[in-house]
């Protein structure tokens, strides 16, 4: 009996180190904190804890129920986060109604999510780390309707020669001062209030594999990020649009730099986008 408890507790041992490379929050990355937890919307994907208390129970069956407990808060907890994802300026998760089946599905998702960390505390309690992605199925549920796939993308009028200094292999939004909030579908007008970039100009493909646009905290790091490969055109915002936290206003001029080819419009339809934010 004595051999088996101990078999035990090395196996809990082992399950209870981390998951390198989720757990870390790195200076670059822009994370949204609820608590102990978070959106990362550098890295896309929502990640929460629970915690489940021991009994006075045989210890097998202790482990057992604890481990149900801290599986259940932490499911509680995602789901929690889950809701304040934003779709948009004015729309998060928790905003759709029970009547459209949405959540349903999304509560059925959660069950999928990944146990990442088991953690044990001196005083006998467990703590599981789980982890959602923003993207995949969440994201192919909640992005709008008006993102579809688009097939390929033909240069329409006359062709001209473009020099290779105006062909760009993403885009970087250096909004940082400017209080914009990080969402699913975020758009960048120019000063006339016209999308440079949105929902109309990616492929559903690419928004739900990898999200509409990343997020980071260091521009230096976004600029030389393969998300936007190796010359990418690099614009300032200038400010949000009206009382819109998640649309940025870049300058007529940056904006015409963005049309001018119709090679960009290739990066636009693959989410090959990054906002710096702070």
């Amino acid at each position: 009996m004595r051999c088996r408890l101990i078999l035990i507790w090395i196996i809990v041992g082992l399950l209870s180190l981390p998951v390198y490379g989720y757990c870390v929050i790195e200076e670059y990355e822009y994370v949204e904190q609820f608590g102990c937890n978070y959106i990362n919307w550098t890295r896309g994907f929502i990640q929460a804890k629970g915690i489940g208390i021991p009994t006075e129970k045989k210890a097998e069956k202790d482990h057992k129920d604890m481990m149900a407990a801290a599986y259940a808060d932490a499911l509680q907890n995602l789901l929690e986060v889950v809701k304040e994802v934003r779709i948009d300026f004015k729309t998060k998760i928790r905003d759709f109604s029970a009547e459209n089946d949405i959540m349903s599905k999304i509560e059925s998702m959660l069950k999928r999510a990944q146990v990442v960390e088991q953690q044990y505390f001196s005083d006998g309690s467990l703590e599981v780390t789980l982890l959602m992605s923003l993207y995949g199925g969440l994201a192919q549920l909640v992005l709008p309707q008006e993102i579809q796939q688009v097939e390929s993308i033909k240069p329409v009028g006359v062709v001209t020669e473009k020099p290779v200094s105006e062909i760009y292999t993403g885009l970087v939004v250096d909004a940082r001062g400017l209080n914009v909030k990080a969402a699913m579908s975020p758009k960048i007008l120019d000063e006339n209030g016209r999308e440079a970039y949105g929902a109309a100009f990616v492929s559903r493909e690419f928004a739900v594999q990898q999200g509409m646009s990343g997020y980071m905290k260091d521009f230096s790091a976004a600029q030389t990020d393969p998300r936007v490969l190796n010359s990418p055109l690099t614009v300032k915002g200038l400010r949000i649009q009206d009382a819109r936290p998640t649309d940025i206003v870049i300058s007529n001029a940056d904006a015409s730099k963005l049309r001018s080819a119709s090679e960009n419009l290739f990066f636009l339809k693959k989410c090959r986008v990054i906002i710096v934010i702070e």
